[in-house]
């Protein structure tokens, strides 16, 4: 059995070793540092330490929603670890096994072990699912296809890949909603104290689109932030860069993740949303990672930065290219998230929801064009500072509903497939693309993301071979089938603004 927790002792001593005596070699993250002097020894030994009674097992279903259950800790022992635990009816989890082959194994994978603070004597630890028998691995086990991505990487030449979501996201006081009489009605409301159509009296509201970077006490979220922040560092082991206010009204945030290898980062993208929602509901709010909440304003993004690294080196970095100092083998990247970019959408905008973010000429990156600095292109250069450890691609139609382990491991295959066939990303594209005309954008060969989830649906069925050395057919389908069914719902019912538009045809 592939033994993480060994690979991840391994990945922290090779990278301090070769980091000694040269210079510009990359470092070893300092979460895996800390990771290292905090989880040292095996899992037992860690409840042991922390007087832990209760272990949470968590992982995601194939859409990426976090699903768990609670064992005793006398019921996890080297068996269990070595083993699996048969705890898992697959029949009940989304997208996974039908009733009648609905035996399966949870395998703990010790690395991720992690105290609650907020549960006593509570722990958690990310799962891995197997077959009935615990031999062989789901092949829609969504960590499972992640972990294929860095295996084809490595094979390629690539001995890792570093990732950096910046996901967005609201907080609201409140949040109610009526579906349940479709006859009737059919409503929504958002309660924020922050909110511009909403004052008590007491607070500030935030004028639409004038969220970024105000200070306390305009910016209410600063404690909620800060106290997220702690947990994450101090808990989970996830090193942070930053956090701020975005631009919305209403409570948007962004707390920003310093980058990490493609599994690694995924779960701790699984923990952040675990983390943000609970400190949540213990302060009586609740957030939401929803793509587009709010009318009229941002909407929540998840622009993520990604490289590749072999020995050591970034292999996205070439000082003699005078445009953006990036190598042939980062263009080549490029030019197969641009390729693939429409099919894309389906794992990194997987929600009917993302469709209302991602909309023509409201600023929302659905350009399929790649530029330095430039936010309208869909593809992004940072040019902040120069030289190899900043050097990084920053593709931006991703939103923070997606399932960061398939989405990950997506772009990974897009971006692997246009090094494989050295796909052309054509010329960067130095204006702003949403004030370009329509025939400007197609001299520069500018393509649009899709409008809506059945249109991503449809780019994939038409653009899916490149997913195949890491997705297994079966996980694209069942996958495909579950965000068909999602259209579905959402297209057979009549909204709010249709009777204002329509009532009187």
């Amino acid at each position: 059995m592939y033994n993480l927790f060994e690979r991840k002792v391994n990945i922290v001593f090779a990278s301090a070793i070769t980091t000694v005596g040269k210079v510009g070699v990359f470092p070893p993250l300092l979460s895996e540092v800390v990771w290292l002097e905090k989880v040292s020894g095996n899992m037992i030994e860690m409840m042991q330490r922390d007087s832990i009674r209760w272990v949470d097992l968590q992982f995601v279903d194939i859409v990426g929603s976090l699903q768990h259950i609670t064992v005793p800790s006398h019921a996890v022992g080297e068996g269990e670890l070595q083993e699996g635990i048969g705890k898992l009816d697959g029949s009940s989890i989304k997208g996974f096994k039908a009733i009648f082959e609905s035996d399966m194994v949870l395998m703990p994978d010790q690395s991720t072990y992690r105290k609650i603070p907020w549960e006593p004597q509570t722990a958690r630890v990310f799962c891995d699912i197997y077959e009935s028998g615990g031999r062989e691995r789901f092949s829609r086990c969504s960590r499972f296809v992640a972990e294929r991505a860095e295996k084809e990487l490595a094979q390629h030449g690539f001995d890792v890949s570093y990732w950096g979501p910046e996901p967005e996201f609201f907080v609201f006081d409140s949040v109610k909603f009526d579906t349940l009489n479709a006859h009737r009605t059919q409503s929504y409301s958002i309660e924020s104290s922050e909110a511009a159509w909403q004052s008590h009296g007491t607070n500030f509201p935030i004028r639409f689109k004038e969220g970024y970077y105000p200070a306390p006490p305009v910016d209410s979220l600063q404690d909620f932030r800060r106290t997220v922040s702690t947990i994450f560092e101090d808990s989970f082991g996830i090193t942070l860069d930053a956090h701020h206010h975005e631009v919305a009204t209403a409570g948007q945030c962004e707390i920003d993740m310093h980058y990490e290898s493609l599994v690694h980062m995924a779960d701790n993208l699984v923990s952040y949303k675990y983390v943000v929602k609970n400190v949540a509901a213990q302060m009586g709010k609740i957030a939401t990672f929803m793509p587009k909440p709010v009318f009229g304003d941002n909407a929540s993004g998840m622009h993520v930065h990604q490289s590749l690294w072999d020995g050591g080196r970034n292999k996205f970095y070439d000082p003699t290219d005078k445009y953006a100092g990036l190598s042939q083998a980062a263009r080549y990247y490029i030019g197969g998230l641009l390729e693939h970019g429409r099919a894309l959408s389906v794992f990194v905008s997987p929600t009917t929801n993302s469709y209302h973010r991602l909309v023509p000429g409201y600023e929302a990156p659905v350009y399929l064009a790649w530029s330095r600095r430039n936010r309208s292109a869909a593809v992004r250069i940072p040019a902040y500072f120069d030289g190899e450890k900043p050097k990084r691609v920053e593709y931006r139609p991703p939103d923070p509903a997606a399932n960061p382990y398939i989405a990950f491991a997506a772009m990974a295959s897009a971006g692997l497939d246009g090094i494989k066939r050295k796909a052309d990303p054509g010329s960067p594209v130095d204006a702003n693309i949403y004030h370009l005309t329509h025939e400007k954008r197609r001299e520069h060969g500018v393509r649009e993301l899709p409008g809506s989830l059945e249109e991503a649906l449809a780019a994939l069925e038409g653009d899916s071979k490149f997913l195949e050395p890491i997705f297994s057919r079966d996980f694209v389908d069942a996958y495909a089938e579950i965000k068909r069914e999602e259209h579905k719902q959402n297209a057979i019912r009549p909204t709010p603004y249709e009777f204002q538009a329509y009532l009187d045809v």
